[in-house]
């Protein structure tokens, strides 16, 4: 048997050094797909490289495999220094002439849901917006989401790479006394790292700051990282300054922040809040904004987080239906391309997680307004002391339908003030910091082939970077659709975007048969006649 497979082995050596087999197996996706190849040519792109510069260009991207080998510049400068010389050629050439090239994105938090919405329309939707990396809640179960990310490691299936997320002292075997011990923290995330994990979900720890610090402390050791949503009901104990102080790695959304900065060590709570009725809950998330010291917040907090060396993850995207409901519900991409199953599950039902609007008021649409604002500024302080805001959507819930929603939600953080180039960056080279990939979030050689191929430039309009693009005017005054993401590549293979949106406008038209309006929807639509 040895003999035999060092035969059949030498065999395929020798056949690869005579060129006789392709040396990168090519995947097989029909059209949605094609690659890796073991040369491939992006020609002629301007390179928006992801560490905040300008464009700079045009280049020709050489990538072998699934990295990027070299990048050969073709701009004036450079040709007349050249001469004429024959353009580097490849087993695929893509004419990006005219386009812009950048690292994919990395989507530090989103989810998956359950079925009956099909997994792919999350991944379709996620690569054809330019999305190649996931940090995903185990929504289908760890196990589940262990397995998809290995499957997409080994380009099994069409899917951004993914970085699932554990709970704390998850798959250990250890009880819950054990694993609340702060002496055991070093031994249980090693641990855990040693069975794959990577993101560590510590959000049901701020109830005390010992075990809190010695986690955070134990699988930054351990070669992971940290992410907190801290739950309201442990403010009290651990707010945003302290969670930063104890060393979790990134903090997830808008919890904890203005508590830093009240007057006393409580919000002040609703008389009848609590925190498992989530339509109070979220209500009360927006109005203790109006409580926080504004200066100090902005100063002092902002000061603090820096200084600590915390990551922001605002997904700012998922709360903008609290600040308006109609706006949220009625969005163009609604028909076409959210899935029915999200429909119901964005509610207002109070049987589904994130569907509260049941007895939502202009006073909540008001806290949440004000809330946003607020927020928005102790983003841009934050960055402009030089902290650390990186990317994600916690999107599939509250009418954030995913795709779209990491496009709407590099315009929110453009919002709050932050240059379009921070934007781009902080989804980008910051997101890859974060989650301690130092192999992603540039363009440069040496780096993983995960890259997108925009049709119009997103430092001018990020709504070009959206699958329909954006209205502009041509030359001649006439207005026209440009932009759209063309290609998005991860791990060298080459997606074909528009194919992938067709795929998912059929599972959305098949999730809509036979389906009557929802409760947000019924009154604005024409009844069949009978």
């Amino acid at each position: 048997m040895t003999s035999l497979f060092s035969k059949v082995a030498g065999t395929l050596v020798l056949a690869l050094c005579l060129g006789i087999l392709p040396l990168f197996a090519q995947s097989n996706f029909g059209d949605l797909a094609d690659g890796p190849y073991e040369r491939l040519v992006i020609r002629g792109a301007m390179v928006l490289p992801g560490h905040g510069g300008p464009p700079v260009g045009p280049y020709d991207i050489v990538i072998e495999g699934n990295k990027i080998a070299d990048m050969i510049p073709f701009d004036p400068v450079t040709a007349k220094r050249r001469g004429a010389v024959e353009r580097v050629s490849g087993d695929r050439v893509i004419d990006a002439t005219g386009k812009y090239v950048m690292p994919g994105m990395i989507d530090l938090h989103m989810h998956l849901r359950q079925e009956p919405m099909p997994i792919e329309y999350v991944y379709y939707l996620k690569l054809a917006h330019g999305v190649t990396t996931l940090v995903p809640a185990p929504d289908r179960g760890l196990e589940n989401a262990i397995a998809e990310a290995k499957r997409s490691d080994a380009n099994e299936i069409l899917a951004p790479r993914m970085f699932p997320i554990w709970n704390w002292g998850q798959q250990t075997g250890h009880d819950r006394e054990f694993i609340e011990d702060p002496k055991n923290a070093m031994q249980i995330a090693q641990e855990m790292v040693a069975k794959g994990a990577h993101v560590v979900n510590v959000g049901d720890l701020g109830w005390s700051q010992e075990l809190l610090g010695a986690v955070c402390k134990a699988v930054t050791a351990a070669g992971g990282i940290t992410t907190y949503h801290i739950p309201p009901s442990t403010t009290s104990v651990t707010h945003a300054v302290d969670a930063a102080r104890l060393g979790v790695t990134m903090i997830e959304h808008h919890y904890a922040y203005a508590e830093s900065s009240l007057d006393r060590t409580v919000q002040d709570f609703s008389r009848n809040y609590n925190f498992n009725d989530e339509s109070e809950r979220f209500r009360q998330a927006g109005h203790v904004w109006l409580e926080a010291n504004k200066e100090r917040l902005l100063t002092e907090v902002a000061d603090s987080l820096v200084a600590y060396g915390v990551t922001m993850l605002p997904t700012r995207v998922v709360y903008e239906a609290n600040r308006d409901l109609l706006r949220a519900g009625s969005l163009p991409w609604h028909e076409k391309y959210t899935h029915q199953a999200l429909i119901r599950w964005n509610g207002p039902d109070p049987n589904y997680h994130g569907a509260y609007h049941y007895d939502w008021t202009s006073d909540d649409e008001y806290y949440w307004t004000y809330a946003f604002d607020l927020w928005g500024d102790l983003i841009y302080e934050f960055n402009k002391r030089g902290g650390r805001v990186a990317y994600g959507t916690d999107d599939n819930y509250i009418f954030a339908t995913p795709g779209f929603s990491n496009i709407r939600e590099l315009q929110l953080m453009r919002e709050t003030g932050l240059h379009t180039l921070e934007v781009l960056k902080a989804a980008t080279h910051n997101s890859a910091k974060t989650l301690r990939q130092e192999k992603l979030g540039l363009v440069r050689p040496g780096y993983a082939a995960d890259l997108i191929i925009v049709d119009a430039s997103p430092l001018y309009n990020l709504r070009f970077m959206y699958s329909f693009g954006a209205l502009t005017l041509d030359k001649d005054g006439n207005m026209v659709r440009k932009g759209g993401i063309s290609h998005t590549i991860k791990d060298g293979i080459v997606i074909n975007n528009a194919k992938l949106m067709e795929k998912v406008e059929e599972m959305v038209a098949d999730s809509k048969k036979g389906v009557e309006p929802s409760a947000l929807e019924a009154p604005f639509v024409i009844p069949k006649k009978k």
